[in-house]
């Protein structure tokens, strides 16, 4: 998880990550990863897979994502960048 949280970083240090149910559900433009904290409750994780099927956008579940992402109280974020969101993938999916 460490290559994670560093990507990550890099993302929100360039501006790539939106952060926020609110934030995410008004945002227009194409965003190419979701991730969600596995604590997230249940109104949040409906919400979002919707969103992540109408926009057809992958979603995955992390462990300690506020940890991981260095940010407090963070249960969903969103990459909007293409190239970072297919290194996180390639993390997530352990190649």
């Amino acid at each position: 998880m460490n290559n994670l949280s560093g990507i990550i970083s890099i993302a929100k240090k360039a501006g790539y990550v939106i952060v926020g149910q609110d934030t995410l559900k008004g945002y227009d433009k194409k965003l190419y990863l979701l991730l969600i904290d596995k604590t997230a409750g249940k109104s949040l994780n409906r919400e979002m897979k919707f969103l992540s099927k109408n926009r057809e956008i992958p979603i995955f579940e992390i462990e300690n994502l506020p940890d991981v992402a260095k940010l407090e109280n963070c249960k969903i974020l969103g990459i909007k960048n293409k190239n970072l969101s297919e290194s996180i993938l390639k993390i997530l999916k352990g190649e």
